[in-house]
């Protein structure tokens, strides 16, 4: 039986986000005439090849290093030697770094270009390649150059997730427990019942979670496309997460925002917006997902480099605060103030 060509969730009125197999989907969502250039990386190549063949593709290399204007100038530079022009469709495949460089390429070479996403990761499908946030980071922080561009569909295939690392896996469980803090009490609570070997070994599950996290995050951005108010909700735990990124060699993406969602937690404690038992609950479910909960990161540094995030809008923050588990606040709060909460 043919498999359904609806989408799950639509963007915008135009961004298609299907949950289903990639093999199948992509030829029935690419133009049936025209080019085809694929960009992805060496470690997709390498797992799932017969998504690359078919088609024209460029790797970039692995790795936050690589998300740089350099690569995207180096891509640009392909394309010129390869006469793309706006005829081509770009695909990225790959994680939220494929995605994040492809999307910017695309929207910004000859003044953009059609393009589309199979995620191939937790992290992406949850997360990074939904909802027309596309960037490159500058000297370290995180998506200062970037465009607000909607892919024409994105596919998120969760068995391409098997071939994942358990802690690259684990990265994306993060977001998908971010986004049942924000606005899914439900999510929260699968989550919060469920282990990593059992998410990993459990495919319905884990499709249901993932389907759940791209509801909540396809509903907000669907409001607030261009990050204008509602949208700053999805920021839960990456304020701190992106210092503390920057500023540790010891936690990737995922992590930092584990322990970053903490903070804010414990923040929120504080100012009198969350009860001690929400806090408590958080913390036991980044935890029994096996994320570290600390920040390794000392107070005095990870403010200083909070102080330099592109979210810093003269000298106030935009802090994302849970109020309860399925709700969270956006509160104005000067650097001033955050330095005195987190002392």
């Amino acid at each position: 039986m043919e498999q359904s060509i609806e989408p799950q969730f639509t963007v915008g009125g135009r961004s298609r986000i299907y949950v289903g197999g990639a093999a199948e989907l992509l030829p029935r969502l690419l133009p049936a005439a025209g080019r085809v250039v694929v960009i992805s990386d060496a470690n997709i190549d390498r797992r799932h090849h017969g998504l690359l063949a078919r088609y024209e593709h460029l790797l970039i290399g692995t790795g936050e290093t690589v998300k740089t204007l350099q690569t995207a100038e180096t891509l640009y530079r392909r394309f010129i030697e390869l006469g793309v022009d706006r005829s081509t469709f770009v695909l990225g495949i790959g994680g939220g770094i494929v995605t994040d460089v492809t999307g910017f390429v695309a929207s910004t070479y000859m003044r953009g270009l059609r393009f589309g996403f199979v995620s191939t990761t937790l992290l992406g499908q949850v997360d990074a390649s939904v909802g027309g946030k596309n960037g490159v980071n500058v000297d370290g922080y995180k998506n200062m150059v970037g465009t607000f561009s909607q892919p024409e569909f994105v596919v998120c295939d969760t068995t391409l997730l098997s071939t994942l690392p358990l802690r690259e896996f684990r990265t994306g469980l993060a977001e998908a427990l971010k986004a049942g803090i924000i606005a899914d009490t439900a999510l929260f609570g699968r989550l919060e019942r469920s282990s990593v070997e059992e998410l990993r070994r459990n495919r319905a599950l884990l499709e249901e979670i993932v389907t759940a996290a791209i509801r909540v995050k396809a509903d907000i951005v669907e409001r607030d496309e261009r990050e204008g108010g509602e949208r700053r909700k999805l920021n839960l735990g990456h304020t701190f997460g992106h210092a503390i990124e920057k500023c540790s060699s010891k936690m990737n993406h995922g992590e930092a925002v584990a322990a970053g969602t903490v903070l804010a937690a414990r923040g929120a404690v504080k100012l009198g917006l969350l009860e001690e038992e929400a806090c408590g609950r958080i913390e036991r479910a980044l935890s029994g997902l096996g994320f570290q909960t600390q920040s390794p990161v000392e107070p005095r540094k990870l403010l200083k480099a909070v102080e330099r995030d592109k979210k810093a809008d003269g000298g106030t923050l935009h802090m994302i605060f849970p109020e309860r588990i399925g709700s969270c606040a956006i509160r104005p709060i000067s650097l001033a103030e955050l330095a005195e909460l987190f002392k």
